[in-house]
């Protein structure tokens, strides 16, 4: 038997395990006053307890006490895991520890019987990856019906995704009308990786609370930093760049960083700051760990120049606190109009967004509403602490933002971007971000069927898609 992934046969013998026999049904019906027997309302899968009877068999009482010590550690989990059996190796339930009968306990041996609260009442098999194009025939060799995640690599840019499976389908964004037109309402400014940095300058440039020092540079993968400089008794200092990028009027500046404190005396900061045409600060967005007493990140989103701690941060440790010693995610600032959009987000191993928050700001002053023109990028460390773990911008994009008018439809996703149909757990996705306001009303979360499906998506020609599905057994 593996509970969790760990293999319990080296602490006993599985005597007999119930749970695992035909499935039930829970009838619901009603009663009519006055007549014979009941009306049939419904029916549903309840989950079915898994009872495990066990012989702990052990040279000693001594071995005994020390496998039950382990056990309790091992079987004490915080949510339903995967249980696997010997004699069903391909197959997978979900159950979380609720109760344990003890019965004879002789030196060394000991008889238990372990109940494992199912509320999936379902089993699974090995997960099933299959990639086309536009559509496939697979089969759902399950017994009940199977969740689908969906996939779709973007290949030209749409104003529009469908899946569908025969008669039910799932859209996120509009198709274009024929009497539309089909307009993109982002203009890349500036996107930087790192290769070219040269086109970047250091003047005239200025961090808050510190100093421009040292030198940034690349590994081909992202922006790095060899060198913050010489250490400063106080404040923060490493180095900053600037690059100046068309005038826009509304905007979208979107920074994808990491950095990690492998002991709690690291400190770091990644930073951009935005700057009108008259070198007016629009404001700022930051990762930073300054605390030398626990592994801990910080996010910033500012409106305007700094004038006092807290003051214009609509996002700070007040809100956005994270107590782990790795950091990968996201920071985004956009303008539309005189409304101003903050978004930090993490990303986590399946690229989704998780830990994330967006706050808005609308100018009704119009302090703060000059043209972006300027972009500053930073990394740097507090004064004399200890230098943290690969600090790094993994790239830095800036678009010119474009309202669609009434009679255009704008596109959604571009080359490279990948949007997901999650009908496992009903989201809808773009680069792992929810994005569920682009949903058809009539779109819905589908299954797929026992035995034979046809997959298709559109438009035709537009992506590289893959689905991927656990047959789920009754």
């Amino acid at each position: 038997m593996w509970h969790n992934g760990t293999d319990l046969s080296g602490y006993f013998d599985v005597l007999e395990v119930t749970g695992r026999s035909l499935s039930p049904n829970e009838i619901q019906s009603i009663i009519a006053t006055g007549r014979d027997g009941a009306f049939f309302q419904g029916k549903r899968k309840p989950g079915v307890p898994l009872k495990v009877r066990a012989m702990l068999r052990h040279k000693s009482s001594i071995q005994l006490r020390t496998a039950i010590d382990e056990l309790n550690g091992i079987l004490d989990t915080e949510e339903p895991v995967p249980i696997i059996f010997g004699d069903e190796p391909n197959k997978t339930y979900y159950g979380i520890l609720s109760s344990i009968e003890e019965g004879t306990e002789i030196k060394g041996v000991h008889v238990v019987t372990i109940t494992f609260w199912r509320g999936d009442p379902y089993k699974y098999g090995p997960e099933q990856p299959h990639q086309f194009t536009d559509a496939t025939l697979l089969t759902n060799k399950g017994t009940a019906e199977a969740q689908p995640i969906i996939e779709l690599e973007v290949l030209a840019p749409v104003t529009f995704a469908m899946v569908s499976n025969g008669d039910e389908y799932n859209l996120l964004g509009i198709p274009t009308a024929v009497d539309e037109e089909v307009v993109d309402t982002k203009t890349l400014l500036l996107e930087e990786r790192g290769q070219t940095l040269d086109m970047w300058t250091n003047t005239p440039t200025s961090v808050d609370g510190g100093i421009v020092t040292g030198s940034l540079n690349t590994d081909n993968d992202g922006i790095t930093v060899p060198s913050y400089g010489a250490d400063t008794e106080t404040g923060w200092h490493g180095p900053a760049l600037i690059k100046e990028v068309t005038p826009a009027q509304d905007f979208e500046i979107e920074m994808m960083l990491s950095g990690r404190t492998t002991k709690t005396s690291q400190t770091y900061r990644i930073e951009f700051y935005l700057f009108d045409e008259g070198m007016n600060e629009l404001g700022k967005m930051a990762v930073v760990d300054n605390n030398t007493n626990i592994n801990r990140k910080k996010a910033e989103g500012r409106i305007g120049p700094f004038t006092g701690r807290q003051e214009n941060y609509l996002i700070s440790s007040s809100n956005y606190l994270y107590n782990w010693d790795f950091f990968y995610g996201m920071l985004r600032m956009r303008r539309i109009g005189n409304k101003f959009e903050f978004y930090v987000s993490r990303i986590a191993n399946n690229n989704r967004h998780v830990y994330s928050l967006l706050e808005t700001y609308t100018d009704n002053a119009n302090e703060y509403m000059g043209k972006l023109k300027y972009i500053q990028i930073h990394i740097g460390k507090y004064a004399s602490t200890d230098r943290a773990s690969a600090p790094k911008i993994q790239h830095i994009t800036a678009y010119e933002l474009k309202q669609e008018t009434i009679d255009q439809t704008p596109y959604i996703a571009r080359p490279g971007d990948i949007i997901t149909f999650d009908h496992k757990d009903d989201e809808l996705l773009i680069n792992g971000e929810d994005r569920k306001e682009l949903k058809d009303f009539g779109g819905s979360f589908f299954s797929l069927s026992k035995g034979e499906n046809q997959l298709v998506v559109l438009p035709s020609g537009a992506f590289n898609a893959k689905v991927k599905y656990r047959p789920r057994y009754r």
